[in-house]
């Protein structure tokens, strides 16, 4: 099986190399500075389940020639989204499938629309990893999956195909009877804990115990959750409880991609994630005022980050 990795920062890079680990015939899409990187370096993972260096990746840049590809996993960010899509449409094929590992759920509409639904699958992953300044991949939880299958649900061929191929990775990448409902309560956990870590500037301990952090943090979640029922989303009845649960299990160090993007003065997925929320909250008149100040205050930071360039 041939897989095409978009981009090899902190996710495609980590369950990239872990693939090319174990011995799947992995490719890099990559820009040009990554690309340098890359081919002088290798890829190398540093992570607390084991490290890995590729000494001498498969890369490729925008409008080389390659493939066929059978899978193409996006790990991008969602403001890359449009280009991402313009990159990777030259090696969708008839029977490429594409596996999205974008948090959120606003970018499967744009994908259906320009490959189709039948080549797109959902996808989500579970990790908290970074790039160090030598562009190396810094992997710290304990966790590091993947999930992915029909959007309709079930299981099918193609799925069970890339799952056995997938399968033995030094970590996990999994296939899923129900992934809408997993992309869905993925969305509601990573807007939680995203929205709360970057509104108090905090690592997940000191959030969880200080006098208001564990109230307003299972508020905001069950602001998201009203949202998310609204839209008739198939989330678990008792998933705010479930998901305070795995907050509570969460190291002291633990921070959101986010706050670890803000804190390095990168751009921030706040439309996608916050913004998509509050926008069909207000469509449907749903109060949502804790969820309004997380998104302000991420509005403030990139007014801020504008200003400064």
């Amino acid at each position: 099986m041939k897989v095409l990795v978009l981009g090899a920062g902190g996710i495609g890079g980590y369950f990239g190399g872990r693939l090319a680990e174990k011995g799947v015939d992995v490719t890099f899409l990559v820009r040009e500075r990554r690309y340098k990187q890359l081919a002088e370096n290798g890829l190398r993972l540093q992570s607390i389940h084991g490290d890995f260096h590729l000494e001498r990746p498969q890369l490729m840049k925008s409008g080389e020639e390659g493939g066929p590809f059978d899978v193409v996993l996006l790990s991008n960010k969602a403001y890359h989204l449009e280009e991402s899509i313009n990159d990777i449409a030259p090696y969708i094929e008839e029977k490429t499938v594409v596996i999205p590992l974008l948090n959120g759920i606003a970018h499967m509409e744009l994908l259906w629309e320009r490959f189709g639904r039948e080549r797109v699958l959902g996808g989500l992953c579970f990790i908290e990893t970074t790039l160090n300044a030598d562009g190396d991949v810094v992997q710290t939880s304990a966790t590091h999956e993947t999930v992915f299958g029909e959007w309709e649900g079930g299981l099918s061929e193609r799925v069970e195909q890339i799952a056995e191929a997938f399968s033995g990775i030094n970590g996990s990448m999994r296939a899923s009877t129900n992934i809408q409902r997993d992309a869905w309560q993925k969305y509601l956990f990573i807007t939680t804990m995203s929205g709360i870590t970057t509104l108090m500037n905090s690592a997940v301990g000191p959030i969880r115990d200080s006098l208001y952090g564990m109230e307003l943090t299972r508020q905001l979640a069950e602001e998201c959750a009203s949202v998310i029922r609204a839209l008739e989303a198939p989330i678990r009845p008792d998933i705010v409880d479930k998901q305070m649960e795995t907050f509570q299990k969460q190291g002291a160090a633990m921070k959101s991609s986010m706050l670890r993007d803000m804190e390095k003065g990168l751009a921030v997925e706040g439309d996608h994630l916050q913004g998509y929320l509050l926008e069909h909250a207000e469509k449907r008149g749903l109060s949502t005022p804790l969820l309004k100040v997380v998104y302000n205050n991420l509005k403030v930071y990139e007014q801020k980050r504008s200003a400064g360039k």
